[in-house]
């Protein structure tokens, strides 16, 4: 099969050819038919480990490829409802599935938490890496059975290769209580996670979204979503806080949502705090550059809850694969791009152009 692989930090990746994985007992081999590109693939493969030497890169010659959809090629002996031809998103989270945290369910507590085909959490997802060393910017992969979401028809593997970030930021509204009624603010509302973050709220029935972005024309097409829900702010206009309040009768809203990457300033965060009302949630999702230092006494008078989300389980991906398959969650609003496997590097090199949350980058091997 052909693969992309890198041999070396800050070096372009090459088109090669390798054997074809077989799956062990419980995994499956999925042909990929797409594989989304996260807008941060740049960094990872250029800068990760000067910047977070405490989270390791897999093993160079390495495939990376985070988000992959494709067709189940073959079972493995002990696989038993995921049959060939099963059209499928493959979650990249990968964790060592006997800790007291992964019989719970809770992949994303383990240690060894690792998300294929990108980086891992911590020092000791190297294991997880040796085992699964095949990411999506290759023809095949495998994967454990558990990690596959089922596709409906109505769902292109073009839009199921976006199902990473997607997925990321309904975890964090899930984490918020989120849901009819509410009011919430998408701090970096323009992003990849934001814009998405927008549509799952109006999904959910809230009934506002405030958010804050530094382009005026994203923010204006951010705001055509729900024109009557959405209101959005330019960063820089006025405090976000303020204005948050403001927009909610000096309640201030149900929940934030920190979508900022993780390079932003953290002062962008802590003005998006003061946001919220009494009692409210504050979920970081993407990450800032800096430490926070947050006034502990407000968050203990206020009774405001701060917490930190990644990821989302196989479980609710498949709940958000449901959520289209009715119409509840609609995807048209991804604008995608796509290029053959060949192209990878110019492919990851033209995030920079990218039209924010809007675009959709995938790799077709």
């Amino acid at each position: 099969m052909r693969a992309a692989r890198l041999h070396a930090i800050g070096e372009p990746m090459s088109i090669e050819e390798i054997d074809v994985p077989k799956p062990r007992p419980t995994d499956v081999l999925v042909r990929v038919k797409a594989c989304g590109i996260v807008p941060n693939m740049a960094n990872v493969i250029s800068n990760w480990p000067t910047w977070f030497p405490h989270q390791p890169l897999p093993r160079f010659p390495a495939i990376f490829g985070l988000d992959a959809a494709g067709v189940v090629e073959e079972v493995g002996e002990a696989v038993i409802r995921t049959r060939p031809g099963d059209r499928v998103y493959v979650n990249p989270l990968r964790s060592c599935g006997s800790c007291y945290s992964c019989r719970g369910g809770q992949l994303s507590l383990c240690r060894y938490f690792t998300l294929n085909g990108y980086f891992s959490t911590s020092p000791d997802g190297q294991r997880i890496f040796d085992l699964y060393p095949y990411g999506g910017f290759a023809e095949f992969m495998t994967a454990p059975q558990q990690s596959l979401v089922k596709l409906p028809d109505n769902i292109s593997f073009d839009e199921a290769g976006r199902l990473g970030y997607i997925g990321t930021s309904y975890g964090a509204l899930r984490m918020a209580h989120a849901g009819p009624g509410t009011v919430g603010l998408i701090d970096g509302i323009t992003g990849t996670l934001g814009v998405a973050a927008t549509v799952l709220a109006l999904a959910f029935g809230a009934a506002k979204v405030l958010g804050t972005g530094r382009n005026e024309e994203l923010l204006q097409r951010v705001k055509s979503l729900a024109p009557d829900r959405v209101e959005v702010l330019k960063l820089g206009e006025k405090p976000s806080g303020e204005w948050a309040k403001v927009q909610t009768d000096g309640e201030g809203a149900d929940f934030v949502i920190s979508a900022l990457g993780a390079r932003a300033s953290a002062e962008t965060m802590l003005d998006s705090m003061q946001g919220v009302r009494r009692g409210g949630k504050v979920v970081n999702v993407g990450g800032v550059a800096d430490r926070v230092p947050v006034d502990m006494k407000w968050l203990m008078d206020e009774q405001v809850q701060l917490i930190g989300s990644n990821w989302f389980s196989t479980a609710q991906g498949q709940e958000l694969a449901h959520m289209v398959e009715t119409g509840t969650l609609d995807l048209s609003y991804l604008e995608h791009e796509r290029f053959p496997l060949t192209e990878v590097n110019r492919a990851i090199s033209g995030l920079k152009d990218r039209r924010g949350g809007f675009s959709n980058y995938v790799v077709i091997p």
